[in-house]
């Protein structure tokens, strides 16, 4: 396809040029070009370099869990727009467009399934839903996880890929930080493992909050992970970030996360810790009150 061809698609101008079944894909790293069922036969990994592209929700899941255990969870709840926002388009437009299907209609998708003989819950980040961001219906949904593991008194995994807050509903997203902080304060109350996942990028609101309260934190190769990007943060300090700043591989080796992990070793390395974190939930008694005790 020509420049000119790729313009006119882009733009909607003239015919759509069909793309080949079999594409090949350049590493954003090494830049070498891969056929994509190649790259999809190596769980998205770049065959030569071992960079992570980004996956969806669904595939995630499907990587993670046993085959044909996945329940979801909540894909009734949809994002609303409470404050009628609008910047270049609206924002019920970006939420229309940006929905896959009716299983991948949010920036996460949750359920419960198995990995080997472990029951738990799951929740799974879509970055290509509006870049991950969690608004209102994202806080809720990993809310509801929370507490299904509370009930069902099994373990929580979180897999991690967000920009941050949603901007286009203001506070109500960042309020989503202290909503799933308490809930997890109520099930490490009950002693239940919570595992989270980092993969490329974490960043903003997700990662101030739920993203890095895991018991145990893990990260895949390469991964973006911190606050406010790197370019901001060199703008405010005046100074230069050392190589690699805010990487997986620098998180570890300053302590911020407990493993860097392969995405092909994550489903044993996740096997291995629930065998290890044995669940035995406190016997306290009223360890969850409700509002009118």
């Amino acid at each position: 396809m020509s420049w000119l061809d790729k313009i006119k698609e882009k733009t909607g101008i003239g015919p759509k040029v069909a793309k080949p079944k079999d594409a090949w894909i350049e590493c954003k790293k090494c830049k070498e070009q891969t056929k994509a069922s190649e790259i999809s036969k190596c769980l998205h990994v770049c065959p030569k370099c071992n960079y992570h592209f980004r996956i969806g929700g669904l595939e995630r899941i499907a990587q993670l869990l046993n085959p044909g255990s996945f329940v979801q969870r909540d894909q009734d709840l949809v994002s609303t727009d409470p404050l009628k926002f609008k910047d270049k388009r609206k924002y019920k437009e970006r939420i229309k467009s940006s929905t896959i299907s009716p299983d991948e209609n949010e920036a996460v998708v949750c359920g419960s399934g198995l990995v080997e003989g472990h029951p738990l819950e799951i929740a799974a980040f879509n970055f290509f839903f509006m870049g991950g961001s969690m608004g209102s219906v994202v806080g809720e949904k990993i809310t509801r996880s929370i507490e299904r593991t509370i009930q069902n008194e099994t373990a929580l995994i979180i897999v991690n890929c967000s920009g941050g807050a949603r901007m286009q509903e203001g506070i109500l997203s960042l309020m989503q930080m202290a909503k799933t902080a308490s809930a997890l304060e109520r099930l490490s109350q009950r002693r239940l493992p919570y595992i989270s996942i980092l993969a490329d990028p974490t960043t903003g609101g997700v990662s101030a909050s739920f993203a890095m309260l895991g018991d145990i934190i893990l990260a895949e190769p390469g991964a973006l992970i911190g606050f406010a990007g790197p370019r901001v943060i060199e703008q405010t300090i005046n100074e230069k970030l050392p190589d690699g700043f805010q990487k997986s591989e620098f998180l570890l080796k300053h302590g911020l996360i407990d493993q860097v992990v392969h995405r092909k070793d994550l489903r044993p390395t996740i096997n291995l810790l629930l065998d290890h974190l044995k669940i035995t939930p406190a016997k306290t008694e009223a360890v969850i009150k409700s509002p009118a005790s």
